[in-house]
C-alpha cells in the first residue's frame, strides 16, 4: 500500500514553509501527499505581508473528505491561527481516528511575524495537544508553552517534562536557537530523554526548518517506522535539507527539501 500523510496548515506563497514545505518532503520521502489548508499566507523570505483565514467549517471538510475516501496513515499541523479553527482540526482529528498525529505549535514565521493568535494559545494546549502523538516546538515556543526561559540542555529537558504532562505521548524541544557548534534537539517520551545531535550549520537559509522537521516525522510515521526512529530519521533528513538550503531571495531563503534527488553543491 502507498503510504499516505496530511499536512493541515498554512498556505506559504514563497514556497518555503507550510503545506509547501510539507508537501516536498512527504514527496522526497516516498509518500502520497493531502492537505487541508488553514490560511493563505502573502509571503516571501522577507516576511508575511497578509493572511487570509479559511472558514473553520472548510478546514473540517477538507479533512472529512480526505480521511473518508483516501484514508490517513499519518497527520501533522502547522499554522492554525485562530481558536476556532484549532477547535474544528480537534474535532476533525477526533471523529475520523486520525492515528500518528504530528502537532507542530506554529507561533511565529522565520521573520518574527505571528501565525497565531494568543487567544488560540490556550485552546491548542487544551483541545489539540492531548490528541498528540509527539508535539514539536522550538526553544521560543516551549518558553511561550512553559512560561520560562530555555538557556540549557536542562532547561530544555525540564521543558519537555512540562509539555508532556499537558497530555501528549511525546515531545521533542528543538535547539536550533541555542548557540554552538551542534544543534541538539531533546526528545522526551514521559521514560528517557534522548539527545538528537547535529552539525550547527552557518546559513542564514533556514526558512521552514520547524515544517520540515514536523513533516518529515509524518512521514516516517506514514511508511510505518515507530516514533523514535521517525523523529531520528528526520533529524537526518534536516539536517541535510539545511546543508543543502538554497539562496534564493532577500532574506531567509529555504531549505533544499528535494536534496534526495538534486543539489547545487554536489
Amino acid at each position: 500500500m502507498v503510504p499516505k500523510a496530511l499536512t493541515i496548515a498554512g498556505s506559504d506563497s514563497g514556497g518555503g514553509a507550510g503545506l509547501q514545505a510539507d508537501i516536498k518532503t512527504f514527496t522526497s520521502l516516498g509518500v502520497y501527499s493531502m492537505c487541508a489548508v488553514t490560511s493563505v499566507t502573502v509571503q516571501n523570505t522577507l516576511g508575511v505581508y497578509g493572511v487570509v483565514d479559511m472558514p473553520p467549517q472548510v478546514v473540517y471538510e477538507q479533512i472529512r473528505a480526505v480521511a473518508e475516501d483516501i484514508g490517513v496513515d499519518a497527520c501533522k499541523t502547522g499554522m492554525l491561527s485562530k481558536e476556532e479553527i484549532v477547535s474544528s482540526v480537534a474535532r476533525a482529528i477526533r471523529d475520523f481516528s486520525l492515528q500518528n498525529f504530528v502537532l507542530d505549535p506554529v507561533m511565529k514565521a522565520k521573520s518574527g511575524d505571528p501565525l497565531l493568535a494568543k487567544s488560540a494559545r490556550e485552546r491548542l494546549v487544551r483541545e489539540l495537544l492531548p490528541l498528540a502523538k509527539v508535539v514539536t516546538p522550538n526553544i521560543p515556543e516551549a518558553e511561550e508553552l512553559c512560561g520560562f526561559e530555555i538557556k540549557t540542555l536542562e532547561d530544555m529537558e525540564r521543558a519537555c517534562r512540562e509539555i508532556y504532562a499537558l497530555g501528549c505521548s511525546a515531545v521533542v524541544v528543538k535547539g536550533g536557537h541555542r548557540e554552538g557548534e551542534e544543534a541538539i534537539d531533546v526528545f522526551y517520551d514521559g521514560g528517557s530523554f534522548e539527545y538528537l545531535k547535529g552539525r550547527f550549520v552557518h546559513t542564514k537559509n533556514t526558512h521552514g526548518t520547524g515544517c520540515t522537521f514536523s513533516s518529515a516525522i509524518t512521514a516516517y510515521l506514514a511508511k510505518g517506522y515507530d516514533l523514535k526512529e521517525s523523529v531520528r530519521k528526520a533529524k537526518e533528513y534536516v539536517q541535510v535539507a539545511i546543508e543543502e538550503s538554497l539562496p534564493l531571495g532577500k532574506g531567509h531563503g529555504p531549505l533544499n527539501h528535494m536534496w534526495p534527488f538534486y543539489s547545487f553543491k554536489r
